[in-house]
């Protein structure tokens, strides 16, 4: 196996429960959440993922760099979009930025106050990870073909 298939198979198990983990909330707890409207179930949730879910994202951002660079993508192509594994880089680099935006409006805006009456704002930050999650997933795998 060669170093960059190892980086590759990292990468893809961080995916597995960055993405994984977003879906199981969104499909399983967050319905259950909005119907009960028990902002607890979430926060108990994000509670046990957060350490695993963190130290995915983590990995993704180290072996994602990691791979780019084998791919002859440097940090001096970044948002050149102009080829195919530039153009998937960028965007997902940009949809990692919308991540980062997500992230503190849930830390620093959302969560500290979550209840009954807000909700909602917090179901259309996770709807908005977990479809940025999806969509960076669907971007990667463009890259076996030489990307989009």
């Amino acid at each position: 196996m060669t170093l960059h298939h190892f980086v590759l198979v990292i990468h893809l198990l961080a995916a597995t429960v960055w993405v994984g983990g977003h879906l199981l909330l969104s499909i399983c707890y967050l319905p259950l959440a909005l119907k009960k409207k028990d902002p607890q179930i979430i926060l108990n949730f994000e509670r046990r993922f957060e350490a695993l879910g963190m130290s995915s994202l983590i990995l993704l951002i180290i072996t994602g760099i990691w791979m780019a660079y084998d791919f002859g993508v440097t940090s001096e192509t970044w948002f050149s979009f102009s080829g195919g594994f530039e153009k998937v880089i960028s965007i997902k680099l940009l949809l990692l930025l919308l991540t980062f935006i997500c992230a503190i409006c849930a830390q620093f805006f959302v969560l500290p106050n979550l209840n009954q009456n807000n909700i909602k704002k917090m179901a259309v930050i996770i709807l908005s990870v977990t479809t940025i999650a999806v969509t960076m997933l669907i971007l990667g795998s463009t890259l076996r073909y030489g990307g989009i």
